[in-house]
């Protein structure tokens, strides 16, 4: 019998520059929220976005992808777990609750119809995306055929 599943696909824009911080372990920690728009029918049946605000947390490599070339506005898709952490505010006393997405895999989207080059600069398919997956490392030859030496790859 399977013991669940926490699975979490995402696709939105970061509502502001991602916050970048250091562990006392030296591991790299990004913080950002994420946007997801869904479109509904209102009450007089016109069209209306609705939208949902994330807390998105990535850790090590993936969070260097987030400092180096995640900016607010960009459009990204992740692929994480959701979890809910509580604590005990220190001022009031009261029970917090934070639910968070912990990003696994990060892949940048959009690229040069934003009014720039690709992220980094390449790009790993004619879509303009680059994926970065916290759990292996990309493979070097996915660049080959852009014409990219290791040199310039930042990983």
């Amino acid at each position: 019998m399977a013991k669940g599943v926490n699975k979490v696909f995402l696709l939105g824009n970061v509502g502001k520059d991602p916050e970048i911080r250091s562990t006392a372990g030296g591991m790299t920690v990004a913080s950002f929220s994420l946007a997801t728009a869904d479109r509904q029918k209102d009450a007089q049946g016109n069209w209306a976005d609705k939208t949902e605000w994330h807390n998105i947390v990535c850790f090590q490599r993936t969070a260097e992808i987030v400092r180096d070339y995640v900016k607010k506005g960009s459009q990204i898709l992740i692929e994480g777990k959701i979890q809910t952490r509580s604590w005990d505010d220190k001022t009031s006393g009261e029970k917090k609750y934070k639910t968070e997405i912990l990003c696994n895999e990060l892949t940048l989207l959009g690229g040069k119809s934003e009014g720039g080059s690709a992220p980094g600069g390449y790009s790993k398919s004619s879509s303009n995306t680059a994926s970065f997956d916290q759990r292996t490392p990309a493979s070097q030859s996915d660049y080959a055929d852009v014409g990219i030496t290791d040199d310039d790859i930042p990983f």
